[in-house]
């Protein structure tokens, strides 16, 4: 893992956690029928670093996504939804920073994600970087969710979020209800080092090629 960073990595109490997820699961469960599939691939040690790697189709994917899981979390996110009456409290309260590497934050970005990694914590990144487009498809995944698990050494879960598009599509304005929503966890992916520093670029692109197939095989 890269040299240490002084980052204070802070997370809401558990109490709180649990409330949450109790409450995603129960709504999800009623309005949208929500199922998740081999939960069996999540990693059962709670005390080490794990980059979850996802598609990214509505606003409730963070929340869908970590529902099943009791861990200390920290996510990136959209540096604009912190500005949102209560949405920006709520997310950087359950561990959210902002992202925007348009305005060269991009070693902050990366020194809070070794902070986490590096406390035991569980990153959520959607490597799209927005949501996809109202059919499913997949944009384009960029390769620094991959080059942070393999500089930090952790492997990476890849999950898989399928018919939430149909719940809230990037063109609507609000969620509609009672349409299927499913999860699935694949078995977790190491990302080892290249044997050359040279072979870097084409070694995290073949990684994040093989990260995308994992997640399209199933939506």
């Amino acid at each position: 893992m890269p040299a240490k960073h002084k980052v204070p990595v802070k997370y809401p109490p558990v109490f709180v956690v649990d409330a949450v997820r109790g409450f995603v699961f129960g709504v999800s469960k009623l309005l949208w029928g929500i199922r998740y599939h081999d939960r069996r691939n999540i990693p059962k040690k709670l005390d080490t670093g794990l980059l979850i790697v996802a598609n990214h189709q509505t606003y409730f994917d963070p929340f869908w996504i970590c529902a099943p899981m009791r861990r200390k979390f920290r996510f990136m996110a959209w540096d604009r939804a912190f500005d949102w009456f209560f949405v920006g409290w709520l997310i950087r309260y359950l561990g959210s920073f902002p992202v925007d590497t348009s305005r060269g934050r991009t070693k902050d970005i990366l020194r809070q994600s070794y902070a986490a990694l590096r406390d035991g914590a569980t990153l959520l990144i959607f490597p799209e970087g927005e949501r996809a487009f109202p059919d499913g498809r997949l944009l384009e995944f960029k390769t620094g969710a991959i080059r942070i698990a393999m500089e930090a050494g952790v492997p990476v879960l890849p999950v898989t979020v399928k018919g939430a598009n149909r719940v809230w599509p990037q063109t609507g304005k609000f969620p509609h209800f009672l349409r299927r929503v499913e999860i699935f966890y694949h078995p977790p992916v190491e990302i080892p080092k290249p044997a050359r520093a040279e072979d870097a670029r084409d070694h995290l692109q073949q990684a994040t090629d093989r990260i995308i197939a994992v997640i399209e095989s199933k939506l």
